[in-house]
């Protein structure tokens, strides 16, 4: 973890995401531990689902006050006993209540997926199934750091994006193997102890799996270390299977433990087409978000990735999160000939709405699925995003960018930078710290 924190880049932007840094670093307690520290007054078995969210907003307050005292430093968590039921077990039974009536994506489908007869746009029912699971050492550089980031990469999507570079995943909804919420929790704790410096999670899209998510997490919360005595030989077997480091990772309790917790930062890697109700449950347990925000308008998204209402919902998400204070990077992918109608609505609303957040302008788009010419799925109808975007595009985008104002310099082009010359001139300096 020592050389995670002395990373070059924390000198510039550690004061945008400084909870994901102190909980990385193990200084502080991650938030679905602070959740498990707040109690529920309610019984959740008997309750109606109405009643159980009142008491998550009653609990949801406790909590941030809760939260707050420990950024502060004025609570040491370690001291504060964990609770019975807590804030964790009833965001597990909200999520188990909406799976009957699904509402976590604002397509609000509101099937029962807990019978499997009728699917709604994910085409999944209850099960969760994961593709894969990997030290990710391609995400941004306070992301995967020095050893990486545990993504997990769930199957299946709520959006229908043609260019998708992850279609084998997000079109085919049994790729991988079922997992359950003991099986990811278990994942999560061989993950940290290799040194990852979150849990990343992905797709496909996270949002469906919701429910085994929080589930998951609330049995790290309980279990910690011990959840991996609970694994028989042929269950381990079964979470490796899908486990595509090629590398082996040595294991180390330093890197897993806050005392005798199993403490990691838990990241939201998502398209944030999720509902209000999805995002109130998933502020009390992820320490950092990783949303992307493809579209200007709703006639491309429509368009090209088959989602209606694209702008309201995507854009409503990123301002909640930013006005809650949230850690968060954004994520912004530069299409070809969708200059003027996506990227620069996109980043002048951010540049409205969200001042000061650090955004990712992403130029590594290729045609694949639907828009690659050599692909046996190809649609003539995107041929104009059937190339990647052009050096004049790409230096237009970033013109623009430093125009407004973004703060986007260090993420986006961290792998470009001698870091030899950050300091030379100063005004580059003051552009990347975000004080200009």
């Amino acid at each position: 973890m020592e050389s995670f924190s002395r990373l070059w880049i924390w000198r510039y932007i550690k004061h945008k995401l400084p909870w994901y840094y102190d909980v990385s670093t193990n200084r502080k307690l991650a938030k679905y531990l602070i959740a498990s520290r707040v109690r529920a007054n309610i019984n959740l078995r008997d309750s109606s689902e109405g009643e159980l969210w009142r008491e998550f907003d009653e609990a949801t307050k406790e909590f941030l006050d809760l939260w707050g005292r420990v950024r502060n430093g004025e609570v040491d968590i370690r001291n504060v006993p964990k609770s019975e039921p807590s804030l964790l077990d009833l965001v597990t039974e909200i999520a188990r209540r909406m799976l009957r009536h699904c509402e976590f994506c604002e397509w609000r489908c509101r099937v029962d997926r807990t019978g499997g007869r009728r699917l709604g746009v994910c085409m999944l029912d209850s099960v969760s199934r994961v593709s894969t699971y990997f030290h990710h050492l391609g995400e941004e550089l306070p992301l995967r750091g020095t050893l990486g980031s545990g993504t997990i990469f769930f199957t299946s999507c709520n959006m229908r994006c043609a260019f998708c570079q992850n279609a084998d995943i997000s079109r085919d909804r049994f790729n991988g193997v079922p997992v359950t919420p003991r099986d990811l929790a278990s994942i999560v704790v061989l993950l940290r102890l290799e040194g990852v410096h979150n849990i990343n999670w992905v797709g496909g899209e996270p949002t469906p799996n919701l429910h085994n998510v929080v589930e998951a997490i609330d049995l790290l919360a309980k279990h910690g270390m011990k959840i991996l005595d609970q694994l028989s030989e042929e269950d381990y077997e079964h979470i490796l299977s899908v486990k595509a480091d090629f590398l082996p990772y040595n294991f180390n309790k330093g890197w897993a433990m806050y005392g005798d917790e199993v403490n990691v930062p838990m990241l939201w890697n998502s398209n944030f087409y999720m509902t209000p109700e999805s995002l109130r449950l998933l502020r009390v347990v992820m320490d950092i978000w990783l949303p992307d925000f493809k579209y200007g308008n709703d006639k491309c998204a429509f368009r090209i990735s088959r989602t209606p209402r694209y702008f309201e919902v995507v854009s409503r998400n990123h301002k909640v999160v930013y006005d809650w204070g949230e850690d968060m990077i954004i994520r912004h992918l530069v299409m070809p000939n969708h200059i003027e109608c996506d990227t620069k609505p996109v980043l002048k609303w951010i540049s409205d709405n969200m001042p000061g957040v650090l955004v990712n302008i992403m130029d590594q788009y290729r045609p694949e699925h639907e828009t690659d010419p050599h692909s046996s799925h190809y649609n003539p109808e995107f041929r104009k995003l059937a190339r990647r975007p052009s050096r004049d595009e790409l230096m237009e985008v970033y013109r623009y960018a430093r125009d407004l104002g973004l703060n986007f310099e260090l993420i986006s082009f961290e792998k470009k930078i001698d870091i030899r010359y950050l300091g030379d001139p100063d005004s580059l300096v003051d552009r990347l710290n975000g004080d200009y």
